[in-house]
């Protein structure tokens, strides 16, 4: 039996190895590297709009897996308007703390189980986007709980950010 995960390939002889090898590579590939950790949270706080446009992008790589992201960034992707000073208000520090805290305690997203209910969770609580969240009960370390299979975010265009909460929660 041959099995693909990304560019992981696992070959076994029988069922019983397989399911093994495919839970020893799962629990080795999805463990946390605390030198990654760490690096993130020892990052400080920008100092110009190449080092915030830096950290947008690498937070934005991560952004299936941090619920909301564009309400928490949207006062970051303000400083890289034209003609706005660079400053880091007390605001904009705080956000740029809980992405740095998202990042390190970030969910690991499963698969959905296509022979179970999934639930979907909207949010447009935030003035200044929508998100959405892909939740299924599921088995994880021998115990049912709620996981994340997908999260999606963006902020709300100028003329979005006009409607009224009803509509942006019927828009999310």
């Amino acid at each position: 039996m041959v099995v693909y995960i990304g560019y992981i390939i696992i070959y076994s002889e029988t069922w019983e190895e397989h399911v093994q090898y495919i839970d020893r590579v799962l629990r080795l590939s999805l463990a946390t590297e605390e030198n990654k950790v760490a690096a993130v949270l020892q990052k400080p706080v920008p100092k110009n709009i190449k080092d915030i446009q830096s950290f947008l992008g690498f937070s934005s790589y991560y952004r299936k897996h941090i619920k909301n992201l564009a309400c928490i960034t949207s006062s970051l992707y303000k400083l890289c308007l034209k003609d706005l000073v660079f400053e880091i208000t007390k605001e904009r520090r705080d956000a740029y703390e809980r992405i740095k805290n998202e990042l390190t305690n970030a969910p690991v997203l499963l698969l959905p189980d296509f022979e179970l209910k999934l639930k979907l969770y909207i949010d447009a609580a935030c003035s200044q986007g929508l998100g959405a969240a892909l939740h299924q009960r599921q088995i994880v370390d021998d115990e049912p709980r709620e996981a994340v299979i997908f999260s999606i975010s963006r902020q709300l265009k100028d003329s979005e950010a006009r409607y009224g909460q009803p509509r942006l929660n019927a828009y999310a």
